[in-house]
């Protein structure tokens, strides 16, 4: 287990230190979570063109549950798991760059990587018979997201990978619930009809 900690000390260093100053703003940005509201209100409107204003808020209501899901997770694993973030562990905080504005106690897992690739991946399945190719924009920008946790010194790369995998999950169960209450939603529209 100590090996692969220190392969993810290693890996987060060279990462990390692949950045540059004139750079930083952009990875500030990217990472911020208010930067992506455009993105979410183009992707709001695509759902609400394609399926109507009751399967619209029903989508609404899930991605609501899984953001908090993937964020309330995060926080139970951060604090059970306690491992340091990079940016105030020492032998790594000293040879890093650390760019963001804050940096919390704990870093195991990343909830920025769980959320934006839960959010892509729920809204890649939903999309994936109107908007096929959208799944690779959502992707890169999940990944995007994720390595910016990276690049701003607050997260390892194996806090990130584990955010992006178990948002994935939930990504796809958040999907099926979704699935499941819209037709159960629509269907007794239908007998009430």
């Amino acid at each position: 287990m100590e090996k692969l900690a220190e392969l993810d000390r290693k890996l987060f260093l060279f990462l990390n230190n692949l950045g540059s100053e004139q750079w930083d703003w952009m990875w500030i940005a990217i990472s911020d979570k208010w930067m992506a509201i455009p993105l979410y209100a183009l992707l709001l409107y695509l759902i609400f063109r394609k399926f109507g204003w009751r399967p619209t808020l029903i989508t609404m209501v899930v991605i609501t549950l899984l953001i908090t899901a993937t964020d309330q997770l995060a926080n139970l694993f951060k604090h059970g798991f306690e491992r340091p973030r990079p940016c105030r562990q020492e032998g790594v905080m000293e040879y890093a760059r650390y760019v963001a504005e804050r940096c919390g106690r704990f870093g195991y897992f990343s909830a920025h990587a769980a959320n934006s690739t839960g959010v892509a991946v729920f809204l890649s399945l939903l999309f994936k018979k109107h908007y096929p190719k959208l799944f690779v924009f959502l992707l890169i920008w999940a990944v995007v997201v994720s390595y910016s946790r990276i690049y701003l010194g607050v997260h390892y790369p194996g806090d990130v990978l584990t955010g992006m995998l178990i948002g994935a999950i939930f990504g796809v169960l958040f999907h099926l619930l979704r699935k499941f209450l819209t037709a159960k939603i629509l269907k007794k529209d239908l007998s009430q009809a």
